[in-house]
């Protein structure tokens, strides 16, 4: 889930998620909604959609919880409007896969979703000018500031994208083994982030862990904390690993690994190892990680998890600080040559704010997207924080993958240097032999 400074992160909402929209008591019957509503999967058996029917293509299953909302919200839109809506659940690896050749070979898809920097970038030529539709229905009176300004950006300077279910990364800790260890206050600098470890590790505590998955957000993180998104962008473009950005960040990161601060896991967790049976059974305090972390562990943390959230920290003559985070959500798109504009509108609004908003955060524990709702799941509160407090966005990982081809060797020798087995100069010397 990518980059970029924007505008004020609404005083309170980073992360936020979506809806709208009713139903009316003369909905129509199971079967006759069936007729109106294609409910998903078996799409290479429906017909190409006529004129008087709205396609979207969803990046969800119908069996996931956003599915299972997403179809109530379109099936209640289908009865109060009576316009047609031929749904189709695609899943994350099959809209990836067949949306382009979809789009590009004239086929009927006027409503598209995914990853707000993925629609944006690749599916960029196909999108619709929304700024319109937007100010005829009033839309941004309710919806979250900095994530509309992310769309804009990331959609060039103009609305493209109607953004959902938003997402916060940042460090996701457990509660009760801060309070353990005497920790009362959440640390926003690096020297503070450095007493907190000690801190856990004086109480027997393990401060952190780090799965396959995620580890190079670290290094985007920190780089980016450093010299901002654009020259971590460069460095790994261009290869300019001899930056001295890199060796501080490198031996920030050894410094963690020779006082203990990491699992001694963390040089062979393969996710979900490390949320699931470090982070989620109290084996270790902190994990850097998405707001989607507690969904998805929820069932081995039990309800009496207490979850906490805080900013990485910023750090000494940084290039920002704790203002700037990594956030984003799923957005949704118009194809620029939909028949239907307005009724596409109309169906993202009703899915992206009012009730169908609140019961896909409640549903997904996730966060609401439409700023009237802010009844946050108790589970993902924590993040509200940081979200007020961001003013900034980083894209995924910082920008620090934005190179296919280093990206493996990026993994590979970070978490060798989590591990501490390799030293700083090493890794250095690594990448920049990596990238010759």
């Amino acid at each position: 889930m990518k980059k970029k400074v924007i505008s004020i992160l609404l005083s309170s909402v980073m992360a936020m998620s979506v809806l709208a929209g009713c139903g009316g008591s003369d909905a129509p019957k199971e079967d006759e909604k069936k007729e109106e509503t294609a409910k998903s999967e078996g799409s290479e058996e429906k017909a190409e959609a006529s004129g008087d029917t709205l396609v979207y293509w969803s990046m969800w299953e119908s069996t996931e919880p956003q599915g299972k909302v997403i179809q109530e919200a379109v099936d209640a839109y289908v009865a109060e409007t009576g316009v047609k809506v031929d749904l189709q659940f695609k899943g994350r690896t099959g809209n990836r896969e067949a949306l382009q050749p979809a789009l590009d070979g004239g086929t009927q898809i006027d409503i598209f979703d995914e990853d707000i920097d993925r629609v944006n970038g690749m599916y960029a030529k196909y999108l619709l000018d929304l700024e319109d539709l937007a100010k005829e229905a009033d839309y941004e009176s309710t919806a979250n500031p900095a994530l509309m300004s992310a769309c804009r950006e990331a959609g060039g300077g103009t609305l493209k994208t109607i953004p959902y279910q938003p997402n916060v990364f940042a460090f996701f800790y457990n509660k009760a083994l801060f309070k353990e260890a005497g920790i009362e206050t959440e640390p926003t600098t690096w020297d503070e982030f450095l007493d907190v470890c000690q801190k856990l590790k004086d109480a027997g505590i393990t401060p952190m862990t780090m799965d396959d998955a995620y580890a190079t957000s670290v290094v985007g993180y920190h780089l980016a904390r450093l010299v901002g998104e654009e020259k971590v962008v460069e460095i790994v473009k261009e290869g300019k690993w001899d930056d001295p950005a890199v060796k501080t960040m490198a031996e920030d990161i050894a410094e963690l690994a020779s006082k203990g601060y990491y699992s001694e896991m963390v040089g062979s967790n393969v996710w979900p190892a490390g949320q699931n049976t470090e982070l989620a059974t109290g084996s270790v305090a902190m994990y850097l990680n998405g707001s989607w972390l507690p969904n998805e562990v929820k069932a081995m943390t039990g309800p009496d998890f207490e979850w906490g959230c805080f900013a990485y920290p910023a750090l000494e003559n940084g290039a920002n600080g704790t203002e700037t985070n990594n956030f984003g959500a799923q957005v949704f798109g118009i194809n620029k040559d939909t028949k239907m504009a307005k009724e596409a509108f109309d169906l993202i609004t009703f899915i992206t704010k009012g009730e169908y908003d609140q019961k896909m955060a409640d549903e997904s524990v996730g966060i609401p997207a439409d700023t009237t709702n802010t009844e946050w799941p108790e589970m993902v509160a924590c993040a509200k924080p940081v979200i007020e407090n961001s003013t900034g966005r980083f894209t995924w990982a910082a920008g620090v993958e934005t190179n296919v081809d280093i990206t493996p060797v990026l993994k590979e020798n970070f978490i060798k240097l989590m591990a501490g087995t390799v030293t700083a100069d090493e890794f250095v010397s690594a990448m920049q032999e990596a990238a010759k």
